[in-house]
């Protein structure tokens, strides 16, 4: 598709997290479709974490990949816990492809390391997958507003963040279905506050997805398997682990012209984990 013609075609998309995994197959489709890409990520160790994060080089193929799909693309190196380092990614992005339109606030984090307390592994959570969401979206509120043209929040919450299912007293567990349900509560609030702008909010809830954050070896000894044989996560459907473009295109239609009466909805792209 000539991504000039695209349905995304003149709108500029914010995404975090977009060095791999979902954020990665987000970015290609909306560049695919016609959109730049302001594109974030950590790109550092996270002591927290069990798993190795993004790099730059993570982060430089992405942007390689926005811009061999016909995609502009500014790409910055920001941890969404940091509001002004965050604040100063979105300024310069705007600054430089003229517009923001989208915002998926999708960087989060996972499998806490074992070499850290319950406490911490529970502030760690809640740090990046609900106050790191919280920074993201006022960072680029302002300039939405500012424009005057409306456009979509998509809050990559999680088949968690709908159901308590896995809670087990520990900070990894706890911490994780509490960030994820707070998202959710961010979703219905924003929701209210930037309708009047023509600004819609939804949140967007995987089960087990194939990226880094599930496929490593701390994950897999939950499950007595080895990292590259599929899990049964608890899905409803008979399939394992979702492919992050499973979930893009449920993005890719909550941000689009097709879903522009569609705000306030948390949309379980779960296989039924949530109807199990």
């Amino acid at each position: 598709m000539d991504p000039r013609t695209g349905r995304h075609a003149g709108r500029v998309a914010l995404i975090t997290g977009a060095a791999r995994g979902q954020g990665r197959s987000h970015a290609y489709r909306l560049a695919e479709q016609g959109a730049d890409v302001i594109a974030v990520d950590v790109c550092a160790p996270h002591d927290g974490v069990a798993y190795a994060m993004a790099s730059p080089a993570d982060l430089e193929e992405t942007a390689a990949g926005i811009r061999g799909r016909g995609g502009r693309v500014s790409a910055h190196v920001a941890d969404v816990r940091d509001p002004e380092a965050l604040g100063t990614a979105v300024a310069e992005g705007v600054a430089e492809l003229g517009s923001l339109d989208v915002v998926l606030a999708n960087a989060g984090i996972g499998m806490a390391s074992p070499d850290v307390s319950d406490a911490q592994a529970f502030r760690d959570q809640l740090d990046v997958n609900t106050t790191g969401v919280f920074h993201t979206v006022h960072a680029a509120a302002p300039t939405m507003i500012e424009q005057g043209r409306g456009g979509a929040i998509v809050l990559t919450s999680s088949s968690m963040g709908l159901t308590g299912r896995g809670g087990d007293g520990g900070g990894q567990s706890d911490g994780y279905i509490a960030s994820k349900h707070a998202v959710v509560g961010l979703m219905r609030a924003w929701a209210h506050w930037l309708a009047p702008h023509r600004i819609r909010v939804n949140s967007v809830h995987p089960s087990g997805v194939a990226t880094t954050m599930v496929l490593n070896d701390a994950v897999a000894a939950l499950f007595s398997g080895p990292v590259d044989e599929v899990p049964d996560v608890g899905n409803l459907l008979p399939v394992g682990l979702l492919d992050p473009e499973d979930v893009t295109g449920a993005v890719d239609w909550l941000v689009s012209d097709d879903a522009r009466y569609v705000t306030g909805v948390a949309l379980p792209v779960d296989a039924g984990f949530t109807a199990r």
